[in-house]
């Protein structure tokens, strides 16, 4: 009885594991069905994120399907820049691979409202990467004024 009373949290343990990973095979499907409409996307525990052309569309994964999905046109974005831990990083730096940080985003200013829309990474390099094509994005919708 005492060996069965041992294996208890175990067990328990086990069950806990199958149903995570369950939960998130269901978050991936639904992300992949999701995802099927952009031309460029990408799914992490925190947000899921895709482009089509110059529209950005973001929200939280679950597994019926991203919620709180918000949209913006880079045509209305000012500027972006990347916050590791609330720090700004320079995204023209090449390895970004070992940087790590608890709360990493792409920030988003937009031109009229002046609001700064965040998108949740859980790594630095997916960020970067991100950040350096949106970045791209921007400057080709908005070339500098020669004056």
């Amino acid at each position: 009885m005492e060996r069965g009373l041992l294996w208890l949290p175990l067990l328990g343990l086990f069950i806990w594991l199958a149903w995570a990973g369950w939960h998130e095979t269901q978050k991936i499907a639904a992300y992949q069905v999701w995802a099927q409409g952009f031309q460029r996307a990408k799914y992490d525990l925190y947000a899921v994120l895709g482009q089509n052309d110059a529209d950005l569309t973001w929200g939280k994964p679950t597994h019926r399907g991203p919620i709180e999905i918000q949209t913006i046109s880079l045509q209305n974005v000012r500027s972006l820049r990347l916050l590791v831990d609330g720090q700004p990083i320079d995204l023209t730096l090449t390895d970004m691979s070992s940087r790590q940080g608890r709360s990493i985003y792409i920030e988003l200013e937009a031109f009229q409202s002046g609001n700064r829309l965040q998108i949740p990474f859980t790594e630095v390099p997916l960020a970067v990467q991100w950040g350096q094509h949106l970045q791209r994005e921007l400057q080709r919708l908005h070339p500098p004024s020669s004056s």
